[in-house]
């Protein structure tokens, strides 16, 4: 989601955050487990807000800018400005630019390591802030070229006349957006608001001779209502309307003469939702909510969502959750990626809708210690899917097959992490998270592929006293994982192991702050970890054995960047 609208789906999904320039963001807010019935009813394991930088807002800057580069010939620029126009008017405009288009080929298979990305991006918006009415509107502009493949064949050096195995994304995407809302009384927050946004993305993609063309239209509405009666009882209630529409063109295999399939998907999905909260002394919190919607292709559901808060006192909090989901998976749209190899695509037809419960518990504790605080948190979660559209790499290993859920699947996941700060300007964060993914995979149960088993990080971060260097560090311990079933090659070894291991990344990065501006030097995967022939078969990708997509690591090694920040602010 961005500023609370439900954002970069389908289509977008894959690169939604390469979508999203940092310089931009004002912050990030992670919610886990089944979110608020106000955000819609397709959140079943977390959703994620991005909140950018506001015109209106008295710390936004007058101009500001960010250059960087990278050891891997990555360019980028940002820049956004703010013109306060009256009292009540503001407006800004937000820039930003990529390049990295050199090629990379360290481990000599003729294949890229990192795509060749560059992209345009602008974003124009307005705002304006009365004593009753508030007013917000916007409007996103994105083009991009993503390209990658073959360069040469192995360590050959490349005829022109070579048949070489391109992969290729061109994409443009607008984005329009406006927020309206009248506060009819500020003390009991009293207000009705209007959230509209509509976004058309436009996307070619080439795999070798297979295609991918989409255009996708989303249409987003929202009507809340929100009152506080009193301290202790607030209630929330709301209309919304979405509507998807995908206008495909594509072939699934690599036969230039056969004819490109059309097709034409849209979902026009009307709901309604109640959500009452109640809050006795900041102690217990409990939030209750309940919507129904209808979807033209699917019919009506129901979607329950609960979440309590318990504060016995102010070292501990307890939180419990439970909730369902619902979510339409467009298969192609979000999985083209998988026609960069030579398995055939098989999609079953009328896919359900995937339906899921989750449930949630969590403790957040905060103990003095040598008059600093340690916070500790703990943290677990349990999804059960009732359908699901399963992604099966394994009943055939030169298959990819989609089709309805035929038995269990599940995850459990556990985290916990630490944070404190042992003296003055020095902050030592750990976490460890733990999972355990299944699916049944016709009729067999077994670890979902390429799913880590667990994760862990360590991050210290230090500043000086009076605030000029600013040092960080974090360690990244990647846990291994099951591989989809493999199959034999030609020379009598299998395509891949049936299990990768696991790996550590190290990122450092130092910066030095001056009045206006500061810059920054740092580095990423300082551990040089590569996964070692990351594509089957790369010699033959025109072949039945050719695999680009179990991925599972980092393909390029260390890369290092510097850049510089400025900021002319208001005050």
């Amino acid at each position: 989601m961005t500023e609370n609208i439900p954002n970069y789906r389908g289509a977008s999904a894959p690169y939604g955050l390469g979508y999203v320039p940092g310089p931009w963001m004002q912050s990030i807010q992670v919610s886990k487990g089944s979110s608020s019935v106000k955000n819609g009813y397709e959140a079943i394991t977390g959703q994620i807000n991005v909140e950018f930088k506001k015109p209106q807002l008295p710390e936004a800057d007058w101009v500001s800018a960010n250059l960087f580069a990278s050891t891997t010939s990555r360019y980028e620029a940002n820049a956004d400005a703010t013109l306060k126009l009256s009292k009540r008017w503001s407006t800004s405009l937000l820039t930003h630019y990529e390049n990295e288009t050199k090629v990379h080929d360290n481990n000599g298979d003729g294949f890229v390591d990192i795509p060749r990305v560059e992209q345009y991006n602008v974003w124009n918006r307005w705002a304006y802030m009365g004593d009753h009415y508030v007013f917000q509107a916007g409007f996103k502009a994105l083009s991009e070229t993503r390209d990658s493949g073959q360069e040469r064949h192995g360590g050959m050096a490349m005829d022109s006349g070579e048949d070489l195995y391109k992969v290729g994304i061109d994409t443009k995407r607008y984005e329009l957006f406006t927020k309206n809302a009248y506060v009819f009384n500020k003390e009991k927050n009293t207000n009705l608001a209007l959230i509209l946004s509509s976004t058309w993305h436009d996307q070619d993609a080439s795999y070798g001779r297979k295609l991918y063309n989409v255009d996708q239209t989303n249409v987003y509405a929202s009507l809340m209502f929100e009152t506080e009666f009193n301290k202790q009882n607030s209630l929330s209630t709301g209309l919304s309307f979405n509507y998807d529409a995908y206008d495909q063109h594509y072939r699934l295999e690599n036969k230039t003469e056969q004819p490109l399939t059309k097709a034409f998907d849209k979902e026009a999905v009307p709901g309604a939702y109640v959500q009452y909260t109640l809050n006795l002394d900041d102690r217990w919190m409990i939030m209750a909510g309940l919507r129904g919607d209808y979807s033209n292709e699917h019919g009506f559901f129901v979607t329950p969502r609960a979440h309590m808060k318990y504060t016995p006192n102010e070292y501990v909090n307890f939180r419990l959750s439970a909730g369902k989901g619902y979510r339409t998976n467009h298969v192609l749209a979000e999985n083209n990626y998988l026609l960069s190899s030579s398995r055939k695509v098989n999609i079953a037809k009328d896919l359900d809708m995937e339906e899921a419960w989750n449930y949630g518990a969590s403790v957040s504790s905060y103990i003095p210690i040598f008059g600093k605080t340690l916070n500790i948190n703990a943290e677990y979660y349990y999804t059960n899917f009732l359908k699901q559209v399963v992604v099966d790499m394994d009943s055939n290993p030169h298959e990819v097959a989609f089709y309805n859920l035929d038995g269990r699947s599940y995850s459990h996941v556990f985290q916990v992490e630490a944070s404190y700060p042992f003296f003055k300007g020095f902050n030592l964060t750990g976490a460890y998270r733990l999972s355990d993914v299944k699916s049944t995979y016709k009729g067999e149960r077994m670890e979902s592929p390429l799913t880590s088993k667990y994760k862990g990080m360590l991050t210290a971060s230090y500043q000086t006293p009076l605030g000029i260097w600013q040092f960080d560090a974090t360690l990244q311990l990647n846990g291994g994982g099951r591989m989809p079933n493999p199959y034999t090659l030609a020379d009598g070894k299998s395509s891949w192991d049936a299990r990768y291991g696991s790996f550590e990344q190290l990122s450092m990065q130092v910066t030095r702050y001056f009045r206006r501006w500061s810059i920054y030097v740092g580095g990423e995967n300082l551990t040089n970890f590569k996964q070692k022939n990351p594509i089957v078969d790369a010699a033959n990708p025109w072949g039945d054995n050719f695999d680009s997509t179990m991925i599972w690591g980092p393909v390029h090694g260390a890369k290092g960047y510097v850049g510089i920040r400025f900021n002319l602010a208001r005050n």
